[in-house]
């Protein structure tokens, strides 16, 4: 029996149906912390949230909510000149003890290419700034982490381009940093700007080095996400639990994304690596 293909179309309009049940989830107050060591990204979009306000306090209060062990932000910076930093993240990581990766070369900025990896109580082995090919500016932040839960990861931050071709380029370029060292357990997270499903989504691209795609999580816009912008992947099966969205009042309307959040499970960091044949089969989530 074969799998329905789930389409744009259809993911719009079930993300419609559920409205009401989003809006009820959110009613008796914040969303549950999930158990466990907890990986999230967010893209702030530079703070300005979907109402037309720039408010940071308000970015910074729905980080407090999720309280994640690791984080990546997106569009944490401004977008020309300098690409001054947003947030105050001294005080962040005061009250929440998220420790910013150091970047080279930010005077100001607080990532690179507006990208930001926080974490909690563990040790910075490594970190790379890689800049992604195409007409926008774009770059992935790569840091390896030991974790004081235990267990070493590998987290790839990015933010891929509007431009198809460009996101073609970028997925590529980032499977190809996987596959010099494939034995790191390692998570994509970050703003992927994929919409589209299908054999022209750069999401395929995606699989060779991190198997079948987790379902499909709305983000966007925050309001009423229907788009599945955001993406967390993981190239080892059970490393990350269900990704959900961070879907409380506040986080509806401080950024034009929703955050979104998996628990990792440390204990099958070490696990056997997605197969080929496993990678093969199934298609896009």
């Amino acid at each position: 029996m074969h799998k329905k293909k789930v389409t744009l179309r259809d993911s719009i309009f079930d993300s419609i149906r559920n409205r009401k049940r989003h809006a009820a989830e959110t009613m008796g107050g914040d969303p549950a912390r999930p158990a466990g060591t907890l990986i999230a990204s967010y893209n702030v979009h530079k703070c300005v949230g979907s109402d037309g306000r720039f408010d940071p306090e308000r970015i910074s209060r729905v980080i407090h909510e999720i309280d994640a062990d690791v984080m990546a932000l997106q569009e944490a910076d401004s977008r020309f000149g300098e690409r001054t930093g947003l947030l105050d993240l001294h005080r962040l990581e005061r009250e929440t003890g998220l420790v910013p990766v150091p970047v080279a070369g930010a005077v100001k900025a607080h990532g690179w290419h507006g990208n930001v990896v926080l974490f909690k109580r563990g040790k910075l082995r490594d970190v790379h700034q890689v800049a992604l090919p195409g007409l926008e500016p774009r770059g992935a932040l790569i840091a390896e982490i030991e974790l004081a839960q235990g267990g070493a990861l590998r987290i790839i931050a990015a933010h891929l381009g509007l431009l198809r071709r460009s996101r073609a380029q970028q997925a590529r370029m980032i499977v190809d940093l996987m596959t010099r060292d494939d034995e790191t357990p390692t998570i994509l997270l970050g703003d992927l700007n994929e919409w589209r499903l299908g054999d022209r989504s750069s999401l395929n691209t995606f699989q060779s080095a991190f198997g079948p795609l987790p379902a499909a999580v709305p983000s966007f816009p925050a309001g009423l996400p229907v788009l599945a912008l955001d993406r967390i992947l993981a190239n080892r099966i059970g490393l990350i639990s269900k990704v959900e969205a961070h879907a409380s009042v506040l986080a509806r309307v401080a950024s034009d994304h929703l955050p979104i959040k998996a628990a990792l499970n440390l204990d099958l960091a070490q696990a056997d690596y997605v197969s080929v044949e496993t990678k093969s089969a199934g298609g896009l989530a």
